[in-house]
């Protein structure tokens, strides 16, 4: 099947430029919708500071909730701009081109809000940054590199300052395009940000070697940084269900799994909100569909692995949180809602071709599948620790309340309003790659389909 695809240069700019020089009132109408979520968060937040963590539902034994649970599951999507950029990059695949930008910017958007939790959990921000960032150095006070909290600030700050550094590399060309067309102080702007910029040989040559290096070398940092993540609960505790050597790679499996998914619905809602329905194509929607296949089959044998493993060793409270997670409401309920959402529902729709090229149906999926891995996070934290019980007066469950629903409401709002900010800002679709994969290869693979793609002046 060949598709004819005539754009224009001119018409180009005008699609992709629209949401920065233009004005939409559904931009402002999300906007505020988002930071409505988000204000009621903050006041959730400041409830929290001023009568302290007892307003949460966290007790004995169960001291990790919800706000742990939100923690795990952003640092797991903001795996999406590294697997959709640096990967497909590196293996060349160009369907990849229109989502690059928007997935990378959900993984700055992520990892902010992943850094902003464990010092939320912990109820007295202004200690925790102390004692992750000391700052009186003559006194000789330093920081506990034994504590996960170090290991989880060390990793995620890295993680976002590489990422941001390759966002900004890819950003540059279409920075330039933004300032040639701005007046005022914003042509000064992004001209000090497209830092001259001017599309010369040597210029795209260089830019090009940057881009692969960075996409070569912030894949340890990928893998590192969820393996930390697993570390928190598998390297320094014995609590039942965490302490198992397989949680790293079924950690990484896991956060690709839901970015991935993550970026299905942002692709979805790009289109719907801005119109770009011949930038994102059912081609594009179909081939990541086949990429979600591949990735939930592998996620699901680590999952199958780590679940056999703590059946195998025969250890009594092992097989009672088994039990407890399978047979004990409602816990047994948030399994099946789990397995089904995070696996079985999405992979047998994803084997139809249709499916995959139905936009909506692929905003849902992707919907469900990160609905399905919030609850495996849930899962893995709070059953294990409402066992351990090293006093007999200490038995108790856990039971999230409206401080804690309001926070982790709000942290979706502050990562899709992030994305919008930065839309308006910024192009959200990558300009150059755009003009590059239709002006110079004249043929793009997309799956089994060839599309012709020509660029006009």
């Amino acid at each position: 099947m060949e598709t004819e695809k005539n754009i224009t240069e001119k018409q180009l700019h005008k699609d992709l430029l629209a949401p920065v020089f233009g004005f939409s009132r559904r931009f402002w109408i999300a906007a505020g919708v988002l930071s409505f979520v988000l204000l009621a968060a903050g006041l959730g937040f400041t409830w929290m500071l001023i009568k302290g963590l007892g307003v949460t539902g966290l007790n004995r034994p169960v001291m990790w909730g919800f706000m742990i649970t939100n923690f795990v599951f952003w640092v797991g999507i903001s795996h999406a701009g590294v697997m959709i950029s640096s990967i497909l990059r590196l293996s060349r695949a160009e369907w990849r081109l229109p989502l690059t930008r928007a997935a990378e910017v959900l993984t700055l958007m992520a990892l902010f809000t992943a850094a902003l939790h464990p010092i939320i959990h912990s109820g007295r921000p202004w200690r925790t940054m102390y004692w992750a960032f000391p700052y009186d150095f003559s006194r000789e006070i330093w920081p506990n590199i034994r504590s996960p909290l170090i290991w989880d600030v060390s990793a995620i700050f890295t993680y976002l300052i590489s990422s941001t550094l390759f966002v900004y590399i890819a950003l540059i060309p279409d920075l330039a395009i933004v300032r040639d067309r701005a007046s005022g102080i914003f042509r000064s702007i992004y001209g000090a940000l497209a830092l001259g910029w001017r599309g010369t040989n040597r210029q795209w040559q260089l830019h090009g070697i940057v881009s692969v290096l960075l996409a070569a070398l912030i894949l340890p940092v990928f893998v590192s940084v969820h393996s930390i993540v697993s570390w928190d609960f598998a390297a320094v505790t014995s609590v039942e269900g965490w302490h198992s050597t397989i949680f790293a790679p079924y950690f990484v499996a896991g956060a690709i799994h839901s970015g991935v998914s993550a970026v299905v619905v942002v692709m979805a809602l790009m289109r719907w909100f801005y119109g770009w329905g011949k930038y994102l194509r059912p081609e594009h929607f179909d081939a990541i569909g086949k990429l979600l296949i591949a990735i939930a089959l592998g996620w699901f044998y680590f999952f199958s692995m780590e679940f056999i493993f703590g059946l195998y060793s025969l250890e009594g409270p092992e097989i009672a949180l088994r039990n407890m997670q399978i047979f004990q409401p409602p816990w047994s309920i948030f399994s099946i809602v789990f397995l089904l959402t995070a696996f079985f529902i999405p992979v047998s729709l994803l084997l139809f071709r249709k499916v995959r090229r139905n936009i909506l149906a692929m905003f849902f999926l992707g919907i469900t599948v990160n609905i399905g891995m919030w609850f495996e996070r849930f899962l893995i934290i709070v059953p294990g620790l409402a066992r351990k019980t090293p006093f007999t007066f200490d038995w108790g469950t856990y039971r999230p309340s409206i401080a804690e629903i309001g926070i982790v409401a709000g942290s979706f709002g502050l990562v899709f309003l992030g994305l919008l900010i930065f839309a308006k800002i910024f192009p959200l679709v990558p300009i150059s790659d755009q003009k590059e994969g239709q002006a110079f290869k004249g043929e793009i693979q997309i799956g089994r389909v060839k599309i012709k793609t020509t660029l006009q002046d």
